[in-house]
């Protein structure tokens, strides 16, 4: 069926809200996704260096079935705090696991390295959590903001020539739609290789030539020998895929692992040692779907918000943007 676009955002989907927190001056920042009434999670991790909360609690064999946010966020490692302000808003407005004497959110997130941008030692705090948080869940549902915000703030692509030859990135989005099923892509696009099309395998950004004049090829780079890496493990695409489809935590690992397929179509290379991959998904319940169907649109959805982080994004820090070149 050819996608609907009336809805263009994934805080248009029923029981989702989503929101950031951006410090433009610092270059980092924190996008959290929400679904208070709970929605059924999955997670697939494909990069050799994440820096995740709560992965371990996604298992199809864990007892947890709920998940109530996503939080995607700056700062690296550090940026793990932003969580924790999350959760303690839920918490606040009883939004959270029943366990008798309390209720416990279930917050699960991933970060990426953008202490290279901007000023590094700022980094998403609990606060900055809380804010997004706040922000999503007081909002009026517009849609959300893309390019130098939230967790794409401080998101570079195309750096294995060295920091002089990489690109600016930023945070894309993607809804696509098929019948009454729906699937919405979140992501925050920092990867080590250069973005593609992934509808018709056309150069975004990425690594560019000595001259800076226009975009090479990150893989070429790597098999000539030129790879100058300053720092390893600082890269990394974040995303979350949110979909009104019915599905069992096994389900929604699967389609988990079907969405990274979108980073193949859209990043070259990918799932390096130096990026630390993640894919998360929130399925909310309102729609009965096949599983194959789901994975295929939320892949497509993916490789789109993938190329839309990279558009969205303004040269900033010293960086080109796509738009610049």
């Amino acid at each position: 069926m050819p996608s609907d676009k009336s809805i263009e955002s994934v805080t248009q989907i029923p029981g989702i809200y989503a929101a950031h927190a951006t410090n433009g001056a610092a270059g980092t920042g924190c996008t959290v996704i929400c679904c208070p009434s709970g929605a059924t999670g999955g997670v697939d991790v494909r990069g050799g260096a994440p820096a995740t909360r709560e992965t371990d609690l996604l298992r199809p064999e864990e007892t947890v079935d709920v998940l109530h946010a996503v939080v995607l966020s700056g700062g690296s490692a550090y940026g793990l705090a932003a969580a924790c302000g999350v959760a303690e808003e839920l918490e606040r407005r009883g939004v959270g696991l029943d366990v008798g004497v309390a209720k416990v959110p279930i917050v699960s997130g991933a970060c990426l390295f953008d202490l290279a941008c901007g000023c590094p030692s700022v980094r998403p705090t609990a606060e900055d959590g809380r804010a997004a948080c706040v922000a999503a869940l007081d909002g009026d549902g517009a849609p959300l903001a893309r390019g130098n915000v939230g967790a794409g703030a401080g998101c570079t692509v195309g750096k294995l020539a060295g920091p002089e030859r990489a690109m600016k990135s930023g945070l894309g989005e993607d809804v696509e739609r098929a019948g009454e099923l729906v699937c919405g892509a979140v992501a925050a696009v920092n990867a080590c290789g250069d973005v593609l099309d992934p509808d018709t395998g056309e150069k975004i950004a990425g690594v560019r030539t000595p001259d800076g004049s226009a975009i090479a090829d990150t893989v070429e780079v790597l098999l000539g020998g030129y790879a100058k890496m300053p720092l390893a493990r600082t890269n990394t695409t974040i995303s979350c895929v949110v979909t009104n489809a019915r599905l069992t935590k096994a389900q929604a690992t699967k389609v988990a692992q079907m969405s990274a397929d979108a980073y193949a179509h859209a990043i070259s290379p990918t799932h390096t040692t130096n990026d630390g991959d993640t894919v998360f998904v929130m399925a909310t319940g309102e729609v009965e779907a096949p599983v194959d169907v789901v994975g295929a649109l939320a892949t497509r959805a993916l490789g789109r918000a993938i190329a839309d982080g990279a558009h969205q994004a303004v040269g900033a820090y010293g960086y080109p943007a796509a738009a610049d070149l």
